[in-house]
C-alpha cells in the first residue's frame, strides 16, 4: 500500500479564538444545540465538477453529523455572492436562516490534481476560525475533506477530530477472513492480507504504521507482524498453541498477548520483534484479551478464574490483580479509552452480546448498545467515539456511536461480513 501524501497549507486566520474566552460553546443560550451549515463547494477556477462540489458536502455532513456537538442543517441559503474568502460573501442570509457555524470551501480540478480551501466561519461575529488549503491527487478528496472535518472538531472544541483516520477490521468479503484497512466511514477498503485462510483480531501500534494480526495460515494460530505501507510481514510468536489477542503497548516496542505454550492460555508480554520478555499471569484459569492502559501502567483482560468470564485489571507486570466487573455473568472484549478515563466491554444477555463502558474504578457501568448481537468495541484515537461490530442487520457489519452510545450509525459498504475494527489516527 503506498503512504498517502498531499500538501496542506494553513492560511492566516485572525487569532479569534486566543482573542476570546477559548473554544466555542457546543451548546447556545437555552441549551439549543449550535447550527451549522455547508455551503455548496465553488469552483475556484476553472470549470464546475459536480461530482467534486457534491461529495465534499457529503462528506461533512456526514462526519459533523456523526460528531454530535451542533445540529447540521439541511436546506441551503441562496446567496448574492457566493465566493468562500472574508469579504466574498454575506453572512445576512446565514444570520437569517439560524446558521452558528458556517463550512465554506472551494475546489480547483486541473487534470487529476485538486486543490481545496476550506474555511469555517462563527456566523454570529462575521469571523473566520480556521482556514486551510489542500493539493493532491483527484482521487484523494474523501481524505482532504476529512482531515478538514478534523480542523472542524479542533476549532469548535479544541481537540482535534479522527476523521482521517483509518478502521482495519476482518471481513469475509473474498470467502475467507482477511484484514483489511478502510477510512473510518467505509470507504475504499482495501485488503491487507490474501492467504485465503482465518486472520483475526488486527491491532494498531501506537504510530498506526503497524499492525499485529492472529492468522493460521501457518496451519496454527500465529501472532504477525505488519508495516502497513511496504506490506513487509514478520511472524513473532508461533509458540506451540495458540498466539492471539496481540495488543501494543503504549511505548511501541512490546506487545501483550495470550498463549497456551505452557498449557492453558495465559497472557504474556513480548518485544516487537517477537523476544519473550515476562510471563504476566499464572492462574489455573484461561486469560486473554489484554488491554493497555493509556500510560502504559496497566492492563486489563479477560479471565474465567471466578468460573465466568469477567475483566480484570492488573498492574503492567502481571501485579495487583483484581476485578474490575461485577454485574453479569460473561464480560469480554475489554479495551481502554485514550484518554483513560473509561473502559468499553461487550457483556452477555439474552438478546446476544451487548456493549458496556465502566469507569477503571468499577464504578459507573453504563450500557451503550440494546439493539442487534454488540461485539468488540473499540476507541476511536481521540476517545469521542466507538466503533464495533453487530449483527443487528443479519450480516455482520461495522458501526460508529459516540462514547455515550448515540448516534450509533453503520459504516461497512461491502458485501462480505466485516468485524473486529480497530482505529487509529492518519
Amino acid at each position: 500500500m503506498k503512504k498517502f501524501l498531499i500538501a496542506i497549507v494553513m492560511l492566516f486566520v485572525p487569532s479569534f479564538l486566543a482573542a476570546q474566552q477559548g473554544y466555542l460553546e457546543v451548546t447556545a443560550p437555552g441549551n439549543r444545540l449550535l447550527q451549522l451549515a455547508v455551503a455548496s463547494p465553488q469552483p475556484l477556477a476553472g470549470n464546475p465538477d459536480s461530482a467534486v462540489a457534491t461529495e465534499l458536502a457529503g462528506i461533512f455532513r456526514f462526519d459533523i453529523t456523526l460528531a454530535g456537538p451542533f445540529t447540521v442543517q439541511e436546506s441551503a441559503v441562496s446567496e448574492a455572492k457566493t465566493g468562500i474568502r472574508p469579504g466574498d460573501f454575506d453572512f445576512a442570509p446565514w444570520k437569517a436562516l439560524g446558521t452558528d457555524i458556517l463550512v465554506k470551501s472551494g475546489y480547483t480540478v486541473s487534470g487529476k490534481t485538486l486543490v481545496l480551501e476550506c474555511r469555517l466561519y462563527d456566523v454570529a461575529r462575521g469571523t473566520e476560525l480556521t482556514a486551510k488549503r489542500y493539493t493532491g491527487d483527484l482521487k484523494d478528496v474523501r481524505r482532504m475533506a476529512h482531515t478538514f472535518s478534523d480542523e472542524i472538531m479542533r476549532a469548535v472544541t479544541g481537540q482535534k477530530g479522527p476523521f482521517s483516520g483509518k478502521i482495519a477490521c476482518v471481513s469475509t468479503a473474498t470467502g475467507n477472513k482477511e484484514i483489511y484497512l478502510m477510512d473510518y466511514d467505509g470507504f475504499n477498503m482495501q485488503r491487507l492480507t490474501g492467504n485465503r485462510s482465518i486472520n483475526l483480531n488486527p491491532d494498531f501500534s501506537p504510530s498506526g504504521k503497524e499492525i499485529v494480526y492472529t492468522s493460521y495460515k501457518g496451519g496454527n494460530p500465529d501472532l504477525y507482524r505488519r508495516e502497513l505501507f511496504t506490506g513487509t510481514e514478520a511472524r513473532i510468536s508461533a509458540r506451540r498453541g495458540i498466539n492471539i489477542s496481540g495488543a501494543w503497548a503504549p511505548d511501541g516496542t512490546r506487545i501483550a498477548l495470550a498463549m497456551s505454550k505452557d498449557g492453558h492460555s495465559q497472557l504474556y508480554l513480548i518485544s516487537k520483534e517477537g523476544k519473550l520478555l515476562s510471563r504476566l499471569t499464572t492462574s489455573p484459569a484461561i486469560d486473554v484479551s489484554p488491554a493497555w492502559s493509556p500510560d502504559g501502567a496497566h492492563i486489563a483482560f479477560v479471565s474465567d478464574r471466578l468460573g465466568k468470564p469477567q475483566v480484570f485489571v492488573m498492574d503492567a507486570d502481571g501485579k495487583s490483580v483484581r476485578r474490575l466487573t461485577t454485574s453479569g455473568s460473561y464480560n469480554v472484549s475489554p479495551r481502554w479509552s485514550p484518554k483513560g478515563d473509561r473502559i468499553v466491554y461487550c457483556r452477555q444477555q439474552a438478546n446476544g452480546f451487548q456493549i458496556f463502558a465502566i469507569n477503571p474504578d468499577g464504578s459507573g457501568d453504563t450500557q451503550l448498545t440494546s439493539e442487534g448481537s454488540n461485539e468488540h468495541p473499540r476507541w476511536s484515537p481521540d476517545g469521542r467515539f466507538i466503533t464495533f461490530s453487530s449483527k443487528r442487520g443479519g450480516r455482520e457489519a461495522i458501526y460508529v456511536m459516540r462514547a455515550d452510545g448515540s448516534g450509533q450509525t453503520k459504516v461497512s459498504r461491502g458485501k462480505g461480513g466485516d468485524s473486529q475494527p480497530t482505529w487509529t489516527a492518519w
